[in-house]
């Protein structure tokens, strides 16, 4: 059939997103398959089991969606226009926002029925996905020339730098692929975006990153990043990683901050985006009080919720652990913050107490026993218990 392929384009962006790519969907190359399947085999996933489950799909889109044609790569550049959102580090960027699987769904739904009404197409020729699908996101955005996997493992745009988040359109129709990005050093195997394509020798995310989480170029082990750290793990974080996290409450930007690409980024157009950045204004101390309804409702609509109450108290005991008087001056706010972690650590739920006792020890290491004397006494969770073994005279 006769149609624009262009007006396609015009119309997605119309509906709100920054960039509009096309892909063929063909074979998924031998060398990435291999990659991804090796980066699962040694355990980097972490606890995040669904990619396991999920590994023929992300590997043979037909599985996903029989006779698709075409991959729409969609993208929403989030970087934030005010300054103390920009460059505040308690908060990942992007949760500064109301939570984008909610936001850009609702556009996915409009793409799918413009499509329908451009194309002639069904709603079962098509399926969109924004990265909560069993597709390999970054891969397909480079095959369509939206960027390349940077060194830390995120797909970097010449136009948005590290910003972009993306959404899949998964199409039973024949549109004409946009080229990807080309490097001469790189084979035509990897013209879907080589790992470090446009990276040169730069390894400054890998040299950032506090935990050195990005074990080789493109590979981050889940169980050294702090925003797996921070997010995704729901138990107790590993003590020798909590000093590493630093003021970060939820997630982590240090390897796309400094990422030199990022020169070129400007704020987005935020169509398809709600601005959430009166987070970045919360202190840390309105954090470790927060009651349980205090928590939904000042997250409500945000991915900060998915912490749940006891996830943010428990991050947010570290961060206050963290702050050292001798390094930040802080003598106020750590004053301040005491009451509230001793508090926290006769907490009802017992990963939030194991994290307050951690932060006063490292915060009072002479005074830890003696403050923490009465929350010990009526202690008797095992796991908790080990944590007062640890003090009270340890500095790190």
């Amino acid at each position: 059939m006769d149609f624009d392929q262009e007006q396609i384009r015009r119309k997605l962006r119309e509906l709100g997103f920054d960039e509009v790519r096309f892909a063929e969907a063909g074979p998924i190359p031998e060398e990435h398959r291999r990659r991804f399947q090796q980066w699962l085999e040694e355990g980097n996933q972490a606890e995040m089991k669904w990619m396991d489950r999920t590994l023929d799909k992300r590997l043979d889109l037909e599985r996903v969606l029989s006779g698709v044609q075409s991959i729409i790569m969609l993208g929403v550049n989030y970087l934030p226009g005010a300054s103390r959102p920009l460059h505040q580090d308690r908060w990942a960027k992007y949760a500064l926002y109301d939570d984008y699987h909610d936001t850009l769904k609702k556009a996915l739904i409009d793409s799918g029925r413009m499509l329908e009404e451009e194309l002639g197409l069904g709603a079962e020729d098509y399926r969109y996905y924004v990265d909560t699908g069993p597709v390999m996101e970054r891969g397909w955005a480079a095959r369509a020339g939206l960027g390349w996997q940077g060194k830390n493992g995120m797909l970097i745009s010449r136009t948005h730098g590290n910003w972009l988040l993306l959404a899949t359109l998964l199409v039973r129709f024949p549109f004409t692929p946009d080229p990807a990005l080309s490097n001469p050093r790189f084979t035509a195997s990897d013209a879907a975006g080589g790992v470090g394509m446009l990276c040169g020798s730069c390894v400054r995310c890998m040299d950032a990153c506090p935990t050195r989480a990005i074990i080789q170029p493109g590979i981050v082990d889940a169980r050294l990043c702090i925003s797996y750290q921070t997010i995704e793990n729901k138990g107790v974080i590993p003590r020798d990683l909590r000093p590493l996290i630093g003021s970060r409450i939820y997630g982590c930007d240090i390897c796309l901050d400094v990422c030199p690409w990022n020169r070129f980024a400007r704020a987005g157009r935020q169509v398809l985006l709600s601005q959430r950045y009166d987070v970045a204004e919360l202190t840390l101390a309105r954090i470790l009080a927060m009651t349980r309804e205090e928590f939904s409702r000042v997250f409500a609509r945000t991915p900060i919720k998915r912490l749940k109450w006891r996830g943010l108290l428990r991050n947010a005991c570290v961060v206050a652990g963290n702050l050292r008087e001798a390094d930040s001056g802080a003598v106020e706010e750590v004053e301040e913050l005491l009451p509230l972690l001793l508090a926290l650590a006769t907490h009802e739920e017992p990963m939030v107490r194991v994290h307050a006792v951690w932060a006063v020890h490292r915060l009072r290491p002479s005074q830890a026993r003696q403050l923490l004397e009465s929350a010990r006494q009526a202690e008797s969770d095992k796991v908790v218990l080990e944590e007062y073994g640890w003090g009270p005279s340890h500095g790190d």
